[in-house]
């Protein structure tokens, strides 16, 4: 069995789907209707950058989406193929799940587009700058940073936001606690916190008006039926039903990404070969997460090709 994947914020880079756009008309035509759908020249700056334009929230979700939809449509629509005879599951880290759900069909691609710009703008407006931040910790597993989150509160927020991988664990609160959990690694027996280079504490209470903001537009713009069900973050669990999908939606701005959860979930349900379009961020997590499955990641044309002959 088969799980098609995608990655979240942080594998944004300048230069981001040029080759493809290059060699496909098929990724050309991605690129132009993110564009038309946003009123934005978006794919210029993929293209050209500046850097800091690219790293803002609301231009970096819209741009991985963006990029990974157009290597599944040159698969697609240039090797012939359809998702629902080559994949058994999707599934997406973070902002990642939208574009799972596009490449699902639950929502169509302008939609996303327009969706993750919003969602970029609301996880920003939620925390002023400065009181909100988020750590890695490595050598962690979800025991220990559960343990220093508890520790280092204090009566403020410090959760634990992303479960990537049995070594890697993100926590998210406020910019003190944070500080806190970074100085007691050692204590808690982690090998090294590192505050990460993020504009919003993400995937933690914090982020509640975020989630008031999604609730309303996804009201307006719910999904509809999807083509292969779905491995949702915060239950790590299998989707199909598009009002869950959207209730999670929601609940996925505060709550945990259940990444490692849901790699091991995947594999009990049979998935041996994980296909991650658009990055090369997700494989070495998976990989860290279950034994003996095959990991491709797909960014350019000759991906394309090597992935069409085994498929």
């Amino acid at each position: 069995m088969r799980a098609f994947v995608f990655p979240g914020q942080g594998s944004q880079k300048v230069g981001m789907g040029v080759e493809l756009a290059a060699a496909s008309a098929a990724a050309r035509a991605v690129f132009e209707e993110v564009d038309d759908a946003l009123g934005q020249k978006l794919f210029a700056i993929m293209r050209d950058g500046p850097d800091d334009a690219l790293l803002l929230t609301e231009n970096a979700q819209p741009a991985i989406m963006a990029s990974a939809i157009a290597v599944l449509r040159v698969l697609e629509q240039e090797g012939g193929i359809s998702l629902a005879d080559k994949c058994d599951f999707v599934a997406g880290h973070s902002l990642g799940e939208y574009t799972a759900l596009c490449a699902a069909g639950a929502f169509t691609l302008a939609d996303t587009a327009r969706l993750l710009k919003l969602r970029g703008q609301a996880m920003q407006a939620a925390v002023p700058v400065g009181v909100g931040a988020m750590c890695a910790l490595l050598g962690a597993d979800i025991d220990k940073a559960q343990a220093l989150a508890d520790a280092a509160a204090e009566g403020e927020v410090c959760t634990v936001a992303n479960d990537n991988d049995p070594g890697q664990v993100v926590l998210s609160g406020h910019t003190g606690a944070i500080e806190r959990a970074i100085a007691l690694v050692k204590e808690h027996g982690i090998k090294r916190g590192v505050a990460l280079p993020v504009s919003a504490p993400f995937h933690c209470p914090l982020m509640q008006p975020a989630a008031d903001a999604m609730a309303q537009a996804l009201g307006l713009t719910p999904p509809s039926a999807l083509r292969v069900p779905l491995f949702a973050n915060v239950t790590a669990a299998v989707v199909s039903d598009p009002a869950e999908v959207q209730r999670l939606l929601v609940e996925q701005v505060c709550g945990r990404v259940r990444w490692r959860e849901s790699v091991i979930a995947m594999q009990a349900a049979g998935v041996d070969q994980f296909v991650e379009f658009g990055g090369k961020v997700l494989g070495p997590m998976i990989g860290r997460c279950v034994s003996d499955v095959q990991v491709t990641s797909v960014i350019g044309m000759a991906d394309i090709e090597a992935l069409l002959a085994g498929l």
